[in-house]
């Protein structure tokens, strides 16, 4: 029988493999403690590369850095900012209605609950998990595709979707280990431990990894 996952090695093994990496650009907003500035980042960076939010963060920052400023902007210009992002069309019209509405209900601030922030146009879980860790430094579990598929390659979790995997992590995950779990996943599944045909040859934790869903590796 198969030993239950140690997640405390883990997770040391991720901190130190994970410092020769890049930091994904939305953990670059979080250095700022702007909530604003990481909601509208993670928006932006939503089935988009790094490189292109980045560049699309700085571009739109550069114009407004508040949800007064940034709604003054002429829909046409944020929308020529924020290009090429994925659904750029869609997301101009989606950061104009969280603006509208954090000026409206809440006073231009950003909510620091879970059930606030899920209540904001366009916000979901993911998102707003982001913005609760790493613009309000409270603890939350943010699950995206890399979160997902590494929680359960590893064979901590076993789910199908990246909202089971956070209640699975909710009642799994000890929580000193919530605000930074993904920030050590992300960044390691997109340089090691890929979709398809991960690098599990370089991986430090290849030796207690149940790899599922590994069919090939390199």
């Amino acid at each position: 029988m198969r030993r239950a996952l140690d997640i405390r090695r883990v997770v040391a093994v991720l901190k130190r493999e994970v410092k020769r990496f890049a930091v994904p650009v939305v953990g670059v907003y979080a250095e700022t403690r702007d909530p604003f500035l990481v909601l509208i980042s993670t928006v932006l960076s939503l089935r988009t590369k790094d490189k292109v939010t980045a560049e699309a963060s700085q571009r739109l920052f550069a114009l407004a850095r508040s949800p007064r400023e940034l709604l003054a902007l002429p829909q046409a210009r944020l929308r020529r900012a924020i290009y090429p992002v994925c659904f750029y069309r869609v997301k101009t019209k989606t950061i104009r209605r969280i603006c509208a509405e954090l000026l409206e209900r809440h006073g231009g601030r950003v909510p620091d609950t879970l059930e606030g922030l899920l209540a904001l146009p366009g916000v979901g879980r993911k998102t707003a998990n982001l913005v609760l860790t790493l613009g309000h430094r409270k603890p939350g579990i943010c699950v995206d595709v890399h979160v997902h598929r590494i929680s359960n390659r590893l064979g901590y979790v076993r789910t199908k979707n990246p909202d089971e995997t956070e209640f699975a992590l909710r009642r799994k995950l000890p929580k000193r280990y919530w605000m930074i779990y993904n920030d050590l996943l992300v960044p390691y599944g997109q340089n090691l431990c890929a979709p398809v045909s991960p690098w599990c040859s370089r991986c430090k934790l290849s030796g207690v990894c149940a790899r599922r869903g590994v069919t090939r590796s390199r």
